[in-house]
């Protein structure tokens, strides 16, 4: 794996939608850049440089303020272009890592000092060759203590499979992309409502409204629209959105962020949803001390 791939556009369009003051991008990452911050010998893919600088200019373009930074799985469990992204924000960033199960107890508090306040774990097969839950509910235990929450990433086949390991965290839980429904079945098909017996099954499980460019295959997205609108409505106090820049194992139908910040008013239509799925959510999960 030699070639270096890009998966997002230099010249995303301005959306004409604009988000509230304060509204953060939950969910995005950072790769690189590779001279200073290696790729993991284990990465399924090599991405060119997007390092914070990109990501802030992005923020801006779009009219946003904050981001939460996610470990991209082409850096492993080494965080430390995640936490340089964090410490050139200006307080800005706060971020979600990935660990190794045997990470000890000073290094954890040392990511929390860093900007870190979730850790995740992932479950897609192809990005990912070992995902130990066990050694996963060690982690979730022993981050309880920092206030952290817990990222799932997997997708909606597994959901089933994955109930007792999710009842079982005893932290908070985020999950990613809604669990990677089928849209196309619409609110009420399977996968949803799957999905929302996940969510009324305990209070504190919250989730990323997020990716119509990765669970949609229609043009303009209107079928990840209509399944998602209902779901921020029924859920407004534990949903989250972001961009996904830049947006990993998409090169090769590489998504408009514009059009992406265009979808917040197709699934939360009021001003009032709107602040809550840009402000006042991630805020209060990521930066409570100024709640």
């Amino acid at each position: 794996m030699t070639d270096r791939i890009r998966s997002w556009t230099d010249t995303p369009s301005r959306p004409h939608f604009t988000p509230p003051p304060g509204a953060v991008d939950a969910h995005c990452h950072v790769f690189g850049p590779m001279a200073q911050f290696p790729f993991s010998p284990k990465a399924k893919y090599l991405p060119q440089d997007a390092g914070p600088e990109m990501l802030f200019a992005l923020r801006r373009h779009l009219g946003l303020s904050r981001n939460v930074i996610v470990q991209a799985s082409c850096h492993g469990t080494d965080n430390a272009a995640t936490l340089h992204a964090i410490a050139v924000s200006q307080g800005t960033c706060r971020g979600v890592a990935v660990v190794d199960p045997a990470i000890d107890d000073a290094e954890l508090e040392r990511l929390h000092d860093g900007g870190i306040r979730g850790v995740r774990f992932n479950f897609l097969k192809r990005l990912v060759d070992d995902a130990p839950k066990d050694r996963f509910l060690d982690v979730a235990h022993r981050i309880q203590h920092l206030g952290w929450h817990v990222v799932v990433y997997f997708e909606a086949d597994l959901l089933e499979e994955m109930r007792a390991f999710l009842d079982a965290i005893p932290t908070p839980i985020v999950i990613d992309h809604m669990g990677r429904p089928d849209v196309t079945q619409g609110p009420e098909g399977p996968d949803m409502r799957a999905f929302r017996r996940l969510l009324d099954s305990r209070p504190d499980i919250w989730t990323k409204v997020t990716c119509p460019d990765r669970l949609s295959t229609i043009p303009g997205w209107n079928d990840f629209a209509k399944a998602v609108a209902p779901l921020v409505a029924d859920y407004p106090d534990r949903v989250l959105w972001g961009t996904d820049w830049p947006h990993p194992n998409m090169e090769k139908s590489i998504p408009d962020d514009g059009l992406i910040t265009d979808m917040i008013p197709r699934i939360a239509p009021s001003t009032a949803l709107q602040h809550k799925l840009l402000v006042a959510n991630p805020m209060r999960l990521y930066w409570p001390e100024e709640n």
